[in-house]
């Protein structure tokens, strides 16, 4: 087996509210970047792009999600939830699913590039030595937030919201899925 097969078969996320500082600074988060854009992209669309959370961008984040939640009347403990997830990270890269007009390659296949993304961000922070969790969260699915928050357009969506930071407690890992349970082998 090589380095990476082993790197994949235990890779694992680490709780966001478990990730601490310090975070990687913008040239090492430029490199993780860099190998996580690597991704399956039909067409060379580039159907997605990334805003980069830093910490004062996180506090203005979660003080819209209380200012949403009172627009709106939300329910008090789904507001503290959503602002908790800014409020307790140091460092997050949001993946925005932009797709493109193309007659050939169809949204859905520009939403999964998006979602690799996502998933290279993540392996691509782990293989860097920190800690990374995909927790996107209820308001980065509310389009008011979207809009003035992170300041997507129309036609754009949050793909994905990826925590990076130094891995503090670590809890066990989870149950992993039973090949046999989920894989069909069609052999005619």
């Amino acid at each position: 087996m090589t380095d990476a097969f082993t790197f994949l078969s235990t890779r694992r996320s680490y709780p966001a509210k478990m990730l601490t500082g310090p975070v990687p600074d913008r040239t090492g988060l430029t490199a993780i970047l860099t190998a996580a854009l690597r991704v399956p992209d039909h067409g060379k669309l580039e159907p997605w792009r990334i805003i980069v959370l830093e910490r004062a961008a996180l506090a203005r984040l979660a003080d819209l999600v209380t200012t949403l939640g009172a627009e709106t009347g939300a329910d008090a403990e789904q507001v503290a939830k959503g602002r908790g997830q800014f409020d307790g990270s140091s460092l997050a890269v949001v993946v925005v699913a932009s797709p493109r007009d193309s007659p050939k390659i169809p949204v859905i296949e520009q939403t999964l590039s998006a979602g690799a993304l996502c998933v290279g961000v993540v392996n691509a922070a782990h293989a860097a030595g920190w800690g990374a969790c995909w927790l996107t969260g209820a308001p980065a699915h509310d389009r008011a937030f979207m809009q003035r928050g992170l300041g997507l357009g129309l036609q754009e969506w949050v793909a994905g919201i990826v925590h990076i930071g130094t891995i503090g407690n670590i809890p066990p890992d989870r149950p992993r899925p039973d090949p046999a349970r989920v894989v069909t082998w069609a052999d005619t």
